[in-house]
């Protein structure tokens, strides 16, 4: 038979261990409830994107890919809402593929309305939150986007695009202290060299038929990639619409 006192000592744990019980179904209710639907995460990301209405950023490049050979170059890149984006490069040239108008995480965003949005939970090593948009629209040029959202900042750290005609390309993205307008220090641009087409006559590193097969089966299975790095980013003063003809 228990005493007094050790009745009281097992009331008193008990409702210890029912305390405890509530606490971490009180927390894991909580934490179920601050989950954000894919709608809900994807307009908090838009809201840092919104508040950029233009921009003049100054940078370096670097261009990877297998058949240009292209020194690290100074870069200057405009942004003017809705859509236009222009990489002005100091050796003339650019080697930009044509998907890399998304670059700029906010032309991704100018359609978002036409897409349908699957949320496919969390990357297991990043724990980013996965979230795939596919336009509604049958003939859209983007089959799928594939976002990869840090959810605390609500910051895309990757996303993958597939196209009809220029293959699938993938943004990677670092953040610093431009992060409050969802803009990168630091981009990498990474797209498949066989699913490019050459811009019309630019020969680059070969001039004749039998270089150029060369080149082709080079082109084979191999990615390219370019990478800018930002120093500086002038936002919200304006952009002449002359920048972009």
């Amino acid at each position: 038979m228990l005493s007094l006192s050790g009745i009281n000592l097992l009331k008193k744990y008990s409702g210890y261990k029912f305390f405890i019980i509530l606490l971490f179904t009180g927390n894991s209710f909580q934490a179920r409830a601050q989950t954000l639907t894919a709608e809900a995460l994807i307009n908090k990301v838009k809201e840092k994107l919104e508040k950029v209405n233009d921009y003049e950023a100054k940078g370096k490049m670097k261009t990877n890919v297998i058949f240009i050979k292209a020194p690290i170059a100074t870069v200057k890149v405009f942004f003017k809402k809705p859509n236009k984006l222009r990489i002005n490069n100091e050796s003339g040239i650019s080697f930009i593929p044509k998907g890399s108008v998304n670059i700029n995480l906010n032309n991704i965003f100018v359609s978002t309305t036409g897409f349908d949005m699957i949320d496919v939970g969390k990357e297991t090593k990043t724990n980013f939150r996965i979230i795939k948009l596919l336009p509604k629209d049958e003939n859209a040029e983007v089959v799928l986007t594939t976002f990869y959202i840090d959810e605390t900042q609500a910051l895309i750290k990757k996303a993958k695009t597939t196209t009809k005609e220029n293959g699938t390309y993938e943004l990677e993205m670092s953040y610093g202290k431009y992060a409050e307008f969802g803009l990168a220090d630091k981009v990498i641009f990474t797209f498949n060299t066989k699913d490019y087409k050459l811009p019309k006559g630019i020969t680059f590193d070969y001039d004749d038929g039998s270089k150029k097969e060369k080149t082709a089966d080079k082109m084979k299975d191999k990615k390219g990639k370019v990478e800018i790095y930002y120093s500086s980013y002038i936002i919200n003063k304006g952009v002449s619409d002359a920048v972009f003809k």
